[in-house]
């Protein structure tokens, strides 16, 4: 979180630096990105929201504009009006789901609009000139060898999904492959679309399937929540970890706290969004082109360093 930041603050200022080589014409940036459906996506909505607000200030020729949308359809329909009652210079995609927005996003570039994509990769990434991501492999690598050391390398597992995307398929081949010369056995894996209500009907699945589970990987803080509160309801005390990923601040204070159950994290921080659309201002307002791909690392956070990622102040 701390690389995103000082980031967004390197391409800011030379965005600054290079503002005397903004073209006369006006270029407009359109942010489709996911409604708040829970809290990382509130997160991103914020970030968007500051990106082009400060972008919109400072750049009287750059013009971003902000849609939120609730689901994949909504989100084809809304970059569609976008395209078709304005000129597009660019689009950044925070992709609902990777298969549905390929097709619409492909149409997008192929009328010349410059395409950057963050997180939720497409399904077909030539699409893109940009794409800007956390490590989700890492994500699910981190998780997966904390659990083989400390259960030694031995006991059952249950692991919560997404929802079907390019980066749930990273973070679940990370944490298989992480695991698989282990004797850790994951029991069963299901999607609960990172919302913390289904997570909790989910969980409660599981406890009552399965008499015995050592560690529980949600994948997502969001649905780590639903998983906790199943577990506490369930008073089973067999569970020895219940982990998730993304570095939301209720998560980063048990850390800090050395909660025996959820005593690491690990980081995928949603102020990404405001670095890719200030990345994507510089390719109009800056001395060169920018094409390719930014991933942000995936640290362990553990008690050592837990301040360092903790926000109170962020709405994640």
């Amino acid at each position: 979180m701390k690389k995103a930041s000082f980031l967004t603050v390197a391409v800011f200022g030379s965005l600054l630096l290079g503002g005397v080589a903004l073209a006369q014409e006006k270029k407009t940036i359109a942010v489709s990105i996911p409604a708040a459906d829970h809290g990382w996506t509130a997160g991103v909505v914020y970030h968007a929201t500051a990106a082009a607000k400060e972008i919109n200030a400072a750049f009287p020729n750059v013009n971003v504009v902000v849609k939120t949308s609730p689901s994949a359809s909504a989100q084809v329909s809304a970059i569609e009006d976008l395209s078709a009652n304005k000129q597009m210079d660019a689009l950044v995609i925070l992709p609902h789901s990777s298969e549905e927005l390929t097709s619409p996003v492909k149409a997008i570039k192929d009328n010349g609009s410059f395409v950057t994509v963050v997180d939720r990769g497409l399904t077909d990434p030539t699409i893109q000139d940009l794409y800007v991501a956390g490590d989700n492999i890492a994500v699910g690598a981190t998780t997966g060898k904390f659990l083989v050391d400390k259960l030694g390398g031995k006991g059952n597992l249950v692991v919560l999904r997404g929802i079907p995307t390019v980066i749930d398929d990273e973070r679940i081949k990370g944490f298989q492959d992480a695991i698989k010369d282990s004797g850790l056995k994951v029991l069963d894996i299901q999607y609960a679309n990172w919302n913390s209500d289904e997570a909790f009907k989910l969980m409660q699945d599981y406890l009552a399937k399965y008499p015995h589970i050592d560690a529980v990987w949600a994948n997502d803080d969001d649905m780590l929540l639903g998983v906790l509160e199943a577990i506490n309801q369930s008073g089973r005390k067999e569970i020895k970890f219940a982990l998730g990923g993304n570095g939301m601040k209720e998560i980063i204070e048990k850390v800090m706290a050395n909660d025996p159950v959820t005593p690491i994290e690990t980081p995928y921080p949603p102020s990404m969004i405001k670095t890719a659309i200030y990345m994507t201002a510089a390719q109009f307002v800056g001395q060169a082109p920018v094409r390719g791909t930014v991933k942000l690392d995936a640290p362990l956070i553990t008690a050592d360093n837990a301040k360092e990622y903790y926000f109170p102040e962020s709405p994640f």
